[in-house]
């Protein structure tokens, strides 16, 4: 691990810096990160809703502004007039009262709903469910695999962390549709019909308030029935803290994982020596390399591109600036871990890298409570796709691609693949 070598001061005025946040840089972002990671590691900017932030691009950097005390996660520390703030956080989650979940509160509330949730994803439990995620992963290749062409994203990526995280919260399969529809409306970031998205979560928080009253009179093995059980019992869990959390977990329990399957995907079709060393590996009866191809696909083209919003609570120093109290800091994930100051030629595909203490899931005590059940789903849909489709190839060429506007994530909007069909 190389030392972080500390920022040159620069004059802004006489940096010509890339442009951000158009179609060209969702497409690679990679070369405008490396030229902040050098020139303007934390770089105050005006993102595309007209909110004015710090972005946080250094690896060294991001791992102290993720852990630091000093930046909140409420939008209430946030300086700019209050209607501003609905432009920092998931669309409609004001309004539909879903504010209290875990990526807008600090400790001691983010410790105590950490705590009542936590169990649902420990390795254990997560392990217990490796079979089901197996069979969802089988069903869904089962529908297209006869058809020799699929669209990766609708048909694969997207269906299956949805029906996941809707058996471990306990929603019934016969409602599980229907937040398919609610969850593919909020992904579309502006492409769907105006209103579309405050629309679907309004429309999640009403179902979910009622689900969680029906459950009080028949409790599961399932994760709402654990947080009515652990409100029962002195935990101090409010409706709306219940709501709430159901929401966050099934929202961004889905969105990473389409991500990761995807981007994973895109980067192995992109790098054939690598996938063919996995299949291999697959074929060869071996999970080593399984392990930690799918952290570095995390590190190398993660799906979460900025973590979610902080603001700063006091006047501090971060990479050399000057925060002020109020100010939004968002850290740039996919910047920090292409970082040739702390990974080795960061910008190559490298599925046996080793040293790989990658930001992909954050760090600190907001590290992603549901990645060990991404890394399981990320796994099992990788090898299950390269054994039963040994000769997928993408059906257009690469620049055809197009990625998803948003500010947060980052993932393809479809993913057109082809390949022999198979007999089912």
């Amino acid at each position: 691990m190389h030392e972080p070598t500390p920022a040159a001061p620069e004059d802004p005025v006489s940096l010509q810096g890339p442009t951000l946040f158009d179609w060209e840089f969702a497409t690679d972002p990679y070369p405008a990160y490396a030229w902040l990671r050098e020139h303007a590691p934390v770089h105050r900017t005006k993102l595309p809703s007209g909110v004015e932030a710090w972005l946080v691009t250094r690896y060294a950097d991001a791992r102290q502004a993720l852990a630091d005390q000093r930046l909140s996660k409420n939008p209430a520390h946030h300086a700019e007039p209050a209607h501003a703030k609905g432009k920092t956080g998931i669309p409609g989650e004001r309004k539909a009262e879903l504010m209290t979940h875990l990526l807008n509160i600090d400790p001691p509330d983010h410790t105590r709903l950490r705590r009542l949730v936590s169990k649902a994803f420990t390795p254990r439990r997560v392990a217990a469910f490796t079979p089901r995620v197996q069979e969802l992963t089988d069903q869904l290749i089962e529908r297209f695999e006869s058809r020799g062409e699929a669209d990766l994203i609708h048909e694969f990526a997207f269906p299956l962390p949805i029906y996941a995280i809707c058996e471990m919260l306990g929603v019934p399969r016969e409602d599980q549709d229907d937040f398919r529809d609610w969850a593919g409306m909020m992904i579309r970031h502006g492409g769907g019909p105006r209103g579309g998205v405050a629309r679907a979560v309004k429309q999640m928080r009403a179902y979910l308030g009622e689900l969680i009253h029906r459950k009080r009179d028949d409790l599961g093995d399932d994760l709402i029935s654990d947080l009515i059980r652990a409100s029962d019992h002195g935990d101090h869990l409010t409706e709306a803290e219940a709501t709430a959390m159901a929401f966050i977990l099934l929202f961004a329990g889905f969105e990473t994982t389409v991500n990761l399957i995807g981007n994973g995907l895109h980067a192995l079709f992109a790098n054939p020596d690598q996938r063919a060393r996995l299949q291999a590996s697959l074929a060869a009866g071996e999970n080593a390399l399984l392990a930690t191809g799918v952290e570095e696909l995390l590190r190398y083209d993660g799906p979460v591109e900025l973590a979610t919003w902080r603001f700063a609570t006091e006047p501090f120093v971060l990479g050399g600036q000057d925060i002020a109290a109020g100010d939004p800091v968002l850290v740039v994930l996919a910047a920090a871990d292409r970082d040739p100051e702390r990974f080795a030629e960061p910008d190559t595909l490298d599925l046996s890298r080793s040293d790989n203490q990658h930001l992909g899931y954050g760090h600190g005590i907001h590290y992603c409570l549901g990645a060990p059940l991404a890394r399981l789903e990320g796994q099992t849909a990788l090898a299950s796709l390269l054994m039963r489709l040994p000769d997928l190839e993408l059906a257009v060429p690469p620049s055809d691609l197009r990625w998803r506007g948003g500010l947060i994530m980052r993932g393809l909007r479809t993913l057109p693949v082809r390949f022999t069909p198979r007999n089912t």
